[in-house]
């Protein structure tokens, strides 16, 4: 039997290279709406959404952390996971499963994508990574930049995970 969600995860591996193909209106609509679909504590939302697919400001963004953030400018597009502290205590985790609810759609929809952590990360000595993206895109201050979802075409192959070694001693029924 087929699951079509555990192939998907199965498959979805963090990509860098992408290829020079823009991603196409219709795909990028489903991704955002999938994060607006994403469930949050006591449906707060505290979440909002930045798509960016011009690439000179996918380029700045890409220069957002001293390393491990370069490869967004290859990307079609990023999408700026934000959320507002003061709706929600609990906002790191609603934005992380904002996060990975892009990833999931970006996958299922053919494309690669790959997280870029942004919050409590550093731009250079003088800056953090959030103070930097919130300068590029013009994000208010009341809000925290969570991540970046690199997303585009990929331009390298990835295999699928390997059910035979996933770390199954990490799973324990009933009581550790």
């Amino acid at each position: 039997m087929s699951n079509v969600y555990y192939e998907t995860l199965k498959s979805r591996r963090s990509i860098r290279k992408f290829s020079d193909r823009a991603v196409e209106k219709d795909k990028i609509d489903i991704i955002l709406k999938s994060a607006l679909l994403t469930p949050s504590s006591r449906s707060i939302r505290p979440w909002e959404f930045v798509a960016v697919t011009d690439k000179e400001t996918l380029t700045k963004l890409s220069q957002s952390r001293e390393h491990s953030s370069q490869f967004l400018s290859g990307a079609a597009l990023g999408i700026v996971v934000i959320a507002d502290p003061e709706l929600s205590d609990v906002w790191i985790e609603d934005a992380s499963i904002a996060s990975l609810n892009i990833q999931l759609s970006a996958q299922f929809l053919g494309l690669g994508s790959c997280w870029i952590q942004i919050r409590q990360r550093a731009h250079n000595d003088q800056k953090i990574a959030e103070a930097y993206v919130r300068e590029v895109l013009g994000i208010p201050e009341k809000f925290k930049v969570e991540s970046i979802i690199a997303i585009g075409y990929p331009d390298e192959n990835k295999k699928p995970y390997d059910e035979d070694k996933l770390l199954y001693d990490k799973i324990h029924y009933g009581k550790y």
